[in-house]
């Protein structure tokens, strides 16, 4: 037979008995489970605030790109009307990369199904503008005018249905 012996020192005879553990510690255990549960309670509703957070900022991402672009359109039909048609070709240019970006991401674009739909056929204007202010044309500030109006009802049009 062995002798156990607990943290007090005395021994039991004929049985082997568990370690007991100090009330102390017990204690310690209980008040560590309860600040965990009470750490695991108020993480619940900060999680869900910051995912609110995220889905407002994605939001916000999304329509500052698709303002950025319509304001490079908008910049390269002033440029045109005011007679600066290499700067006005340049940001032309800048649009019509953004918008096949834009295209070409797909799901990841800030445009949705629908506004990629209508906004693809705009691309087909990008060889005539640019010969028109490359060659420094007046008539491509009304074409520019003319792709903007478009591009407004493709994009911001189709937000509102």
């Amino acid at each position: 037979m062995s002798k156990a012996t607990s943290f007090t020192g005395e021994v039991e005879a004929g049985t082997t008995r568990g370690v007991v553990i100090p009330d102390t510690l017990k204690r310690v255990g209980i008040y560590l489970g309860a600040a965990l549960f009470i750490f695991l309670l108020g993480l619940g509703p900060m999680w869900l605030k910051a995912r609110g957070a995220i889905a407002q900022r994605d939001a916000a991402r999304r329509e500052l790109r698709l303002s950025q672009t319509q304001v490079t359109l908008a910049a390269a039909a002033i440029d045109a009307r005011r007679g600066e048609y290499e700067t006005a070709r340049q940001t032309a240019s800048d649009f019509f990369t953004a918008l096949r970006t834009e295209l070409d991401a797909g799901e990841d674009s800030s445009l949705s199904a629908r506004q990629r739909e209508a906004a693809a056929p705009l691309l087909d204007r990008r060889d005539e503008i640019i010969t028109l202010l490359a060659r420094s044309d007046p008539a491509s500030a009304e074409r520019l005018s003319d792709l903007y109006v478009s591009y407004r009802a493709a994009v911001y049009d189709l937000l509102l249905k």
